[in-house]
């Protein structure tokens, strides 16, 4: 769990589909310095268990899913 309130960036992916807010995400990335904290907001029902299983693969961790809904990762 992250100690922070507020992440580094919002990737907003609300209103699109599964698989599109994980290519987003990934895309971002590398644009990002290492250890930062992303809020991706994906109202997708698929992407609680996307987001945190591409996490797992790419070794990037899952730090919190939120009411909005919103889950942080820390690239």
């Amino acid at each position: 769990m992250s100690a922070r309130s507020e992440p580094d960036e919002v990737l907003d992916c609300r209103g699109q589909r599964c698989p599109l807010p994980v290519i987003n995400l990934a895309r971002r990335v590398p644009d990002l310095p290492a250890g930062a904290v992303v809020r991706v907001l994906a109202d997708d029902p698929a992407a609680a268990v996307d987001i945190p299983a591409w996490c797992r693969m790419r070794g990037h961790e899952f730090l919190a899913a939120h009411p909005g809904p919103a889950y942080d990762v820390r690239v």
